[in-house]
């Protein structure tokens, strides 16, 4: 493997992200879309999408922060989150080797097939179910988590076919093998119109992380003031406007390093005023200095490139 591979490997996990971000657009062709092991470990990504989402991660201990529910998971996880559902990234500040699975199934699945296909009802009430998030746990846990690290070696008819099979095969399992997140399900018209209306700003320093971004813009997109749009931003999201903007920036300044960018370049297309001020944003986000960082992958690309030739 060359470092132009990696870098374009690293790349196209960071493009995934800014359409995650904005919103998953998924195929149309197709009801599924799998992230086979995307590493986003050092970036805090609070996100909500219309898509279910089944997630699987195994190897490291980590925070489960689902709508309102906050715990701990260790060595892997398992969780069906439901449409709409705000949750955090499971590998967040997650440090050393793991390996994560991330399948999103269209919101339309159960209307255009589920309600077509009697024998899959069980699978429309596990859906259903999702709305509460559920964590699975025990034999369910390892037999699904074994099954879904396969999925990304499968051409698109068999996988299709074999998430099938997961879904009924988590649809008839035993109360006992799983938890579900919360007491109510996430449902309620007004946390989505919250969601959708955050989704507004997400576009918004999408579109604009280039330039100086001043909190007065972000709030007027929703028709707020400063402080009214701060407490909001902080309440829906766990973090400020100006930690998310930083971080954001930062996710895009990666991009640019591994796509060849020199730091100095960097900095000014990741839309910060100074160089000092990257590099402090950047070690306070991902723990160590640009510079460090580009030492670090090129080092992983010689290791990679060692294992090649052996």
């Amino acid at each position: 493997m060359t470092f132009y591979t990696l870098k374009v490997a690293v790349t196209a996990i960071f493009i995934q992200m800014k359409v995650q971000l904005e919103n998953i657009r998924s195929d149309q062709e197709s009801s599924f879309r799998l992230l086979h092991n995307p590493k986003l470990n050092d970036l805090f990504f609070w996100h909500f999408h219309p898509e279910y989402e089944l997630v699987y991660i195994e190897g490291a201990d980590g925070t489960r922060h689902i709508g309102e529910h906050i715990s701990t998971f260790h060595q892997s996880d398992l969780v069906l989150i439901g449409s709409y559902i705000p949750h955090l990234n499971f590998d967040y500040g997650i440090k050393g080797s793991y390996r994560k699975e991330v399948l999103h199934i269209t919101p339309t699945f159960d209307t255009h097939v589920l309600d077509h296909i009697s024998e899959l009802s069980g699978v429309t009430e596990l859906l259903k179910r999702s709305q509460y998030g559920v964590a699975f746990k025990g034999e369910t846990k390892e037999k699904i988590g074994e099954r879904m690290k396969q999925l990304h070696a499968l051409d698109s008819f068999d996988r299709f076919l074999e998430v099938l099979r997961i879904m009924k095969l988590l649809s008839e399992t035993n109360p006992d093998h799983y938890d579900l997140l919360h007491n109510y399900p996430i449902l309620s018209n007004k946390l989505k119109s919250r969601q959708l209306r955050l989704q507004t700003v997400y576009a918004f320093v999408s579109e604009n992380y280039t330039r100086k971004i001043s909190v007065t813009e972000a709030a007027g997109l929703l028709n707020l003031g400063n402080e009214s749009f701060c407490r909001y931003f902080k309440k829906v999201t766990g973090t400020t406007f100006t930690t998310f903007l930083n971080q954001y920036r930062i996710t895009q300044a990666k991009r640019l390093l591994l796509s060849g960018k020199n730091i100095n370049e960097t900095f000014y297309e990741s839309g910060f005023e100074s160089l000092s001020y990257f590099n402090r944003v950047f070690k306070k986000v991902t723990g160590e200095n640009p510079s460090a960082y580009l030492r670090k992958t090129k080092n992983q690309e010689k290791g990679l490139g060692m294992q090649v030739q052996r």
